[in-house]
C-alpha cells in the first residue's frame, strides 16, 4: 500500500508511532501533486516550505514533545482561505499577487495542531458558483473523468483529496460548495453549525458570513478523518462575533445507537426535479439506514414558495454581498471579472435596502419548515445534488427527467442549508448505472455536528461509502 492511500487517521498513527515520519509522508504526496495535477488541476499554489516544516516536525517527533492530533499530517486548503505568506488568489486576477499576513483562527488551530499544508487548491472567482474554473488557472477537472467538473466552488479541496494527493482538504461552503463537490467526486464533506468554526477569513466584515450563511468545514474520503479535522478547527473564539460557544465534544468519539434515532427522508424537498439515476442510489441508501436500525420516514415538504423564489432569495443575498465586497475593484477593473461576476455584481447593486431586507421574510419561511421537521426528527436526509457531474464546459444541466431547471441552480439540493445555518453533510453511499457516485445529504439539528457524523459513521462502517475513482465515458 502506498503512503497516499493511507487515511488520514492511518497517517497520524503511524507518524506517532514513529512507523512513517512527516518528511516521508509530506513527499510522496507532493511526489504526487508533481505527478498528476497537471491532469486534474485541484493544486493553484504547492507550499514551497511544506518539506521544512515537516522535518521540523519529524524533530519534534523524535525529541520525544507533545505532539499535537494532526502532527505531521499534510492537509489542503482553498484558495478563498487567507494563508498567512503564501499565495491566495480568490481565483481573481486582481489578487493574482496577494500574500495575505494572517491566517484565519481555524488554521491557527489546524497549524497548531501540526498539520502541514500541501498548498492551495482552485475556486470559481470568488467562488461565485457551483463549477470550478476561474480566468487564472482555468478549470478543474474530476478524477472521475477529466471530462466532467468535480463541483464548486471547493472543487480543487475535493478532487485533491478523491485523487489522492491530499488525505484531507479544508473547504468553505456558502451555498453548498463542501456538499456539492463532495458528492460529486465520491468522498464525504461537512459543512458545520454556523458559527462553530469562526469564519473570519474577511477581516474587513466580520458579518460578512451571515448573509447567507458561510462555514468553513473538512472534506476527506472518511467521515473518521473528517471529524478529526473539524474537532480542531472548531470551538468558539471571542475575537468574532459569530462565533458560538458550544458544550465541549469529542467529536472523534463516533459510536451511536442508530436503533434510537427517528429520521426524516424527503426526496426533493417539494422543489426540485431529481434524475432517476440518482433517486435509486438514495432511496438505497434511506433503506440502508432503516437496516442500521433507525426509524425511518418519508415526509412531504411545502414551503409555500417556489423553487425560483428560494433560490432569488439566496442569490440575491449573494448578489448584495458581491456589490458591496467588489463593486468599488469591479468600477476600476471591469475587464478583470468574469461575466458571472459581473452580472451577480450588476444585479445586487439594483437591490434596495428594503428590497434585501424583504428576503429576510423568505428566509423564515425556510427556516421554520426545516426547524419543524427537525423539531419532531434527529436527522433530515436527501439526496446532495439532482445529478452527477456532468461536463466542466457547462454551468449545469437544463433539463432533468424531461423538465426545464435553472442550470445555474436547479440541480443542487444544498442552498437551504446555507439559509438556516443547519449543519449538514454529503456522504457518498454509491454509484448510478453509469458508474458516476451520489452524494446523501445528512442534516441535524443546530450544533447536533456529532450526530450527523456519528450517523454518517454508522453507515459508512456498515456499507464502505468510499470507492476508487475509476474512468467512465461520457455518452455524447
Amino acid at each position: 500500500m502506498l503512503v497516499t492511500d493511507l487515511t488520514a487517521t492511518e497517517l497520524g498513527t503511524l507518524i506517532k508511532e514513529k512507523k512513517l515520519s512527516p518528511v516521508e509522508v509530506v513527499s510522496a504526496f507532493l511526489d504526487r501533486i508533481d505527478k498528476h495535477n497537471s491532469k486534474w488541476n485541484a493544486f493553484v499554489t504547492v507550499n514551497e516550505q511544506a518539506i521544512d516544516e515537516a522535518k521540523k516536525a519529524e524533530k519534534s517527533l523524535m525529541k520525544g514533545e507533545k505532539l499535537g492530533k494532526l502532527h505531521g499530517i499534510p492537509i489542503a486548503i482553498k484558495d478563498l482561505t487567507p494563508t498567512k505568506g503564501m499565495l491566495t488568489t480568490y481565483g481573481s486576477p486582481l489578487f493574482k499577487d496577494y500574500v495575505p499576513d494572517y491566517d484565519p483562527i481555524f488554521l491557527q488551530r489546524v497549524k497548531a495542531a501540526g498539520a502541514i499544508v500541501l498548498g492551495k487548491t482552485n475556486t470559481p472567482e470568488f467562488g461565485h458558483k457551483g463549477t470550478t474554473d476561474n480566468p487564472l488557472f482555468g478549470v478543474t477537472k474530476n478524477p472521475w473523468n477529466d471530462q466532467l467538473t468535480p463541483g464548486g466552488s471547493s472543487g480543487g479541496s475535493a478532487a485533491a483529496v478523491a485523487a489522492k494527493m491530499a488525505p484531507f482538504a479544508e473547504g468553505s461552503d456558502g451555498g453548498g460548495s463542501i456538499r456539492i463537490p463532495a458528492a460529486f467526486t465520491g468522498i464525504f464533506g461537512f459543512k458545520p453549525t454556523y458559527g462553530v468554526v469562526p469564519n473570519d477569513g474577511d477581516r474587513s466584515n466580520f458579518y460578512g458570513s451571515e448573509h447567507p450563511y458561510l462555514h468553513n468545514g473538512p472534506m476527506a474520503r472518511t467521515v473518521e478523518d473528517a471529524a478529526l479535522l473539524f474537532s480542531v478547527m472548531q470551538g468558539f473564539d471571542p475575537t468574532h462575533p459569530s462565533s458560538f460557544p458550544v458544550v465541549k465534544e469529542d467529536f472523534t468519539d463516533l459510536k451511536v445507537d442508530m436503533k434510537g434515532l427517528k429520521i426524516a427522508y424527503t426526496r426533493n424537498f417539494g422543489l426540485y426535479e431529481v434524475s432517476e439515476d440518482v433517486a435509486q442510489v438514495i432511496d438505497k441508501a434511506v433503506q440502508n439506514f432503516s437496516k442500521l436500525g433507525a426509524h425511518v420516514e418519508e415526509v412531504e415538504i411545502d414551503f409555500g414558495i417556489s423553487l425560483k423564489e428560494l433560490v432569488r432569495t439566496f442569490s440575491g443575498m449573494w448578489c448584495v454581498k458581491f456589490a458591496a465586497g467588489y463593486g468599488e475593484l469591479f468600477d476600476r477593473n471591469p475587464e478583470s471579472f468574469s461575466e458571472g461576476m459581473a452580472k451577480m455584481i450588476e444585479i445586487g447593486r439594483k437591490f434596495s435596502a428594503i428590497d434585501y431586507k424583504t428576503l429576510e421574510l423568505k428566509r423564515t419561511i425556510v427556516w421554520k419548515k426545516i426547524q419543524t421537521i427537525l423539531n419532531n426528527y434527529d436527522l433530515l436526509l436527501s439526496p446532495t445534488n439532482a445529478v452527477t457531474a456532468f461536463e466542466h464546459h457547462i454551468q449545469g444541466p437544463s433539463m432533468i427527467n424531461g423538465k426545464s431547471v435553472n442550470p445555474a441552480t436547479g440541480w443542487m439540493l444544498t442552498q437551504i442549508y446555507n439559509l438556516t445555518g443547519h449543519p449538514a453533510a454529503s456522504l457518498p453511499v454509491g454509484l448510478t448505472k453509469s458508474g458516476l457516485p451520489v452524494g446523501l445529504q445528512a442534516a441535524g439539528n443546530r450544533f447536533a455536528d456529532k450526530l450527523v457524523l456519528q450517523a454518517c459513521r454508522a453507515y459508512e462502517k456498515s456499507f464502505q461509502t468510499y470507492i476508487e475513482p475509476t474512468p467512465t465515458l461520457i455518452k455524447k
